[in-house]
C-alpha cells in the first residue's frame, strides 16, 4: 500500500513539475470549464479532470480523450481565480502518456481520405502531438 501511495505522489509531482501548476490550488469553481471552447467535446471537462487528479485517479485522466482535445488556448488560466492553467496540465499529461509510450494512435487507424485531404503541415503536427 505504501508503494502505491509513493507511486501516486510521484505521478502528481511529475505533473506539477512538467506543468508548473499546483493541483491543490484548484478549488473547483468551474470557471475553467465555463470558458473552455472545447469543453463540450471533452470527457472529463477541465474542472473534473483536475478533481480526478487531486483524488489520485491519474489513469482515468491519462486514458481519457479530454487531454488530447485541449486547445491550450489559456482561457482557463485567465479565468481561474487561483491562476491554475489546465492547458499546461493537459500538456504535462500528454507528455507523460507519450514518454511512457501509452499512445493509442497508429497510422493504420487514421482514415485514408483524411490523410490525402489534410494539409501536410496539419497532419504532421497532429501526428507528432499524438504519437511517440
Amino acid at each position: 500500500m505504501l508503494e502505491l501511495i509513493e507511486s501516486l505522489q510521484e505521478i502528481k509531482k511529475d505533473i506539477e513539475l512538467l506543468s508548473g501548476q499546483t493541483l491543490s490550488d484548484c478549488y473547483q469553481c468551474g470557471e475553467c470549464t465555463a470558458g473552455c471552447p472545447t469543453a463540450f467535446a471533452m470527457e472529463p471537462v477541465p474542472s473534473q479532470a483536475i478533481r480526478l487528479l487531486q483524488l489520485g485517479k491519474f489513469n482515468e485522466v491519462l486514458n481519457s480523450t479530454g487531454i488530447w482535445l485541449c486547445a491550450s488556448c489559456n482561457v482557463c488560466g485567465e479565468r481561474c481565480p487561483r491562476g491554475v492553467d489546465y492547458g499546461k496540465i493537459a500538456d504535462a499529461l500528454r507528455t507523460i502518456v507519450l514518454r511512457n509510450k501509452l499512445t493509442h494512435l497508429t497510422l493504420e487507424k487514421i482514415d485514408k481520405q483524411f490523410i490525402s485531404d489534410a494539409p501536410q503541415q496539419a497532419f504532421i503536427a497532429a501526428f507528432r502531438k499524438y504519437t511517440t
